[in-house]
Order: C-alpha cells, then sequence, then structure tokens
C-alpha cells in the first residue's frame, strides 16, 4: 500500500511513476478522498471543542439560576454529540475508501526498471550454462517415454479435473528429491531458515502480500472463508505481520517447500499439456525481511540462491529485468530465470526474485525500531527458489536421450541414492 503523506508531498511525482503502468491521473482521485476525510476529521474536533465549552458553562448557567440559558447549552451539547457522530461516521467512511483505492493500486516501479508493455519488452541481463545438442528431435516432458509411466492426466483429470497430474515411481522420486535438494541448499548453503507454514490462511494474510482484493479470483476459497496458498509468499510473509521488530533480529530469511494453489484464471487455452501450468503444483519459495538499506543488495544475493540451484542441476537459464507492463501487482522490481525446455525450444519461467519495498510492509503493518526507537517500515523481498514442478519438467527434458530414457543432473545423485537416470521403462537406475 502507498503512504498517503507522499502522495500529498510530490502528486506529480506519484502519477509518473503510475503512468509507467498504464494508470494516469491518479493522484487528483487519492487527494480527493483524502482531502474530504481530513475535512470531516477536522469538522469533528471543532465540534467536540464546541461541546466541550458548552458543557462547562452548563454548571454556571444553572448555579446563576439562568434556565433559558442552561437548557440552550444542554440542547447545544446534545446537538454537537448527535453532529459529532455524524461526522466521524461519515469520515471513517472516507477512510474506507481511501484504503480501498490505495489498496488497488500497484506498486510503483523503480527507475531502473525497463519500460514496457509485455514480456516482449523485458530486458535480458544474462544467459548460463550451454544448450544442450540431440541427434534426435526432443520432445516435451510428457512425451518421454520413460516418464510416460509416471506422470498419469488422465487418472488426475478422472479425480480432480483439468490441470493436474498424479506422478507415481521414478518421477515420483525425482521430484520429491528436486524438493529436498533446494530445501538443503538454501538452509546449509544460503543461510535460510527452514519454515513448515499453514497452507490456509486467513483474509489479511492475503490482503498483506496483495492477492487480495485484486486476486482474489485466481485463488481458492474454502466455506469456512480461509484460502489456499498461491504461494508460501503469503505465510512466510505474513510471520512479521503487526510486530515491531529490533533492528539487530534483521535480517530474516525464510525458505518453505509447500503445494501451491492456484485457479489460472484467465488462462483457458495456455499451456493445457503436460504439468506446465497446474492448479496443485510445489514451490520452494525464499521470503527475506530486512532493513531498507539492506533490500538492494538483498535481491541481488536472493537472485544469486535461485540461479546456483539451476547451475546445481546443470539448467541453462537467461535471467531478464520484467518491464513495467509485465510487472507483478506488488513488486517495485522483478528478476525472472528462464529455464531452457528443449521440448518447446524456448526459455520457461522457473523463478521470480521480487523486491517490494515497503509496499507489503504498510499493508501489514511490518516495522522495525531504528536506531533512534522509531517504528519505520521494514521491506519485504520473495522469490522462487525454485518451482518444483518446472525443474522437473527441465531435468527431464535436458536430460532426454533417443532411447526414450532420462540423463540425470549429477547434482541430484546424494538425493536419489546414487541413481542417475530414468530407464526408458521408466525405473530409476
Amino acid at each position: 500500500m502507498h503512504d498517503i503523506r507522499a502522495i500529498r508531498e510530490n502528486p506529480d511525482q506519484f502519477d509518473a511513476a503510475m503512468a509507467r503502468r498504464g494508470l494516469s491521473g491518479v493522484s487528483s482521485e487519492v487527494l480527493a478522498i483524502d482531502e474530504a476525510r481530513r475535512a470531516k476529521i477536522t469538522a469533528a474536533e471543532a465540534a467536540q471543542a464546541e461541546r466541550n465549552a458548552a458543557s462547562k458553562e452548563v454548571g454556571a448557567a444553572k448555579g446563576r439560576g439562568d434556565d433559558a440559558e442552561f437548557e440552550r447549552l444542554r440542547a447545544l451539547v446534545a446537538e454537537k454529540k448527535d453532529e459529532i457522530a455524524r461526522l466521524e461516521d461519515e469520515a471513517k467512511a472516507e477512510d474506507l475508501r481511501l484504503r480501498e483505492l490505495l489498496m488497488g493500486l500497484p506498486n510503483l516501479p523503480y527507475d531502473d526498471v525497463p519500460d514496457g508493455a509485455d514480456e516482449d519488452d523485458n530486458l535480458e541481463i544474462h544467459r548460463w550454462g550451454d544448450l544442450p545438442t540431440f541427434d534426435f528431435k526432443p520432445v516435451e516432458h510428457f512425451e518421454i517415454k520413460g516418464v510416460k509411466p509416471g506422470m498419469d492426466f488422465e487418472t488426475a483429470a478422472k479425480l480432480s479435473g483439468s490441470r493436474f497430474v498424479l506422478m507415481s515411481g521414478a518421477v515420483a522420486r525425482v521430484h520429491r528429491a528436486l524438493a529436498q535438494m533446494m530445501l538443503d541448499v538454501h538452509t546449509h548453503d544460503h543461510g535460510l531458515t527452514e519454515v513448515i507454514p499453514p497452507i490456509l490462511v486467513r483474509d489479511e494474510a492475503m490482503y498483506g502480500t496483495n492477492q487480495l482484493p485484486k486476486f482474489a479470483e485466481d485463488s481458492y476459497q474454502t466455506r469456512e472463508g480461509q484460502w489456499l496458498i498461491p504461494t508460501s509468499e503469503v505465510p512466510l510473509t505474513n510471520i512479521v505481520a503487526g510486530h515491531i521488530i529490533d533492528a539487530e533480529y534483521l535480517p530474516r530469511r525464510y525458505t518453505a517447500h509447500t503445494q501451491c494453489f492456484r485457479s489460472e484464471a484467465g488462462s483457458a487455452g495456455k499451456d493445457t499439456s503436460g504439468m506446465l501450468r497446474q492448479h496443485q503444483f510445489e514451490k520452494v519459495e525464499m521470503v527475506s525481511i530486512v532493513h531498507p538499506d539492506a533490500s538492494e543488495d538483498e535481491q541481488q544475493r536472493m537472485l544469486v540462491c535461485a540461479e546456483n540451484i539451476l547451475q546445481r542441476l546443470c539448467l541453462a537459464y537467461r535471467t531478464v529485468s520484467l518491464c513495467t507492463g509485465d510487472l507483478g501487482f506488488g513488486a517495485r522490481r522483478t528478476y525472472d530465470i528462464e529455464v531452457w525446455l528443449p521440448g518447446q525450444n524456448t526459455y520457461r519461467e522457473i523463478s521470480s526474485v521480487s523486491t517490494c519495498g515497503d509496499f507489503q510492509a504498510r499493508r501489514m503493518n511490518a516495522r522495525f525500531r531504528d536506531g533512534e526507537g522509531k517504528p519505520q517500515f521494514v521491506h519485504t523481498l520473495n522469490g522462487s527458489g525454485v518451482a518444483v514442478g518446472r525443474a522437473l519438467i527441465a531435468v527431464l527434458e535436458n536430460g532426454q536421450t533417443s532411447d526414450g530414457g532420462v540423463v540425470l543432473p549429477q547434482g541430484l545423485g546424494p538425493w536419489l541414492g546414487g541413481a542417475t537416470r530414468i530407464t526408458p521403462d521408466g525405473e530409476l537406475a
């Protein structure tokens, strides 16, 4: 959420930043509501002062035996009481309007974020790894002979509908090994604290990480009103919601491996084959809560953590800076890591590493005490470290062999009991 004081002090700068995200003239609406709200508050305070003064004079009038003045003042006190209540209700209504408007506005992009309309305008930062070569035409993951026995879309559709998969055998084992490898690397080598969070959260947690109100249709809600998390960014970031943290306890760095759920609203007909875009999937997430002075370096650190996973798996990738038209709602800057998928002959996103500044912290009232003991908002960052299902796809497609088997990355060996491949019959060997 945005700081209303910053908008008041520099509306032109705010509008210029919003214009980069395709929104124009936003500050005028915000400030009009803010002015109306403040006017109601000022009027209520003035009415309260009049009521207090009249209340003091009531006793004096009665003591003088001035019944007419006594009755006038008593009526004025009652009138001001009603007026104050009305003005306070009107101020609350304006405050709600202002909050709803601010909640619906995206974060402001940093100056170095490239301008652009969509993903075609993203700026490539660098590439890593050599693209694999094959003496046959590589196929997509679900078409590999040795993968088919362990990746059952038909049974999953019978159980749950489209965009689900039932994994078993060697494929399930490799999927589990990938998640365990990511967690071990992030905790042992990257210094993150492992967390097992709830995957059902309340409205407040979804609002805190800007999933609500804008993206309600993209998430699943239970009959009891809780939400299935779209990513563990939601519970991990909200660990500090409503808290004032001593500065010496920053940074806080968390990682979690969870099931995630998205309705994929608006993606009809997109990536319908295979398990690239599912309603239920798994991610190893990274979340950092940091001092504002450290957030720039922290995003670079998190990017290295995510890239390191792909390097250990010997998967070629490229890193891009998202343009303003492709930037997520709550992000000020995002780097996407796109892994090479030979079956599609293209790079596909496997991790997003975003810095949100104090945007989420304001929504969840997460603060720290500065050197003078004053509460200030923390900065929050999040990143995939990485999407487990997409890592599985990349491992399978990049390691496929002409006989329908898969050569597995050496870096995954310790988590597979020494297995090095999936045979054309779908067995680990």
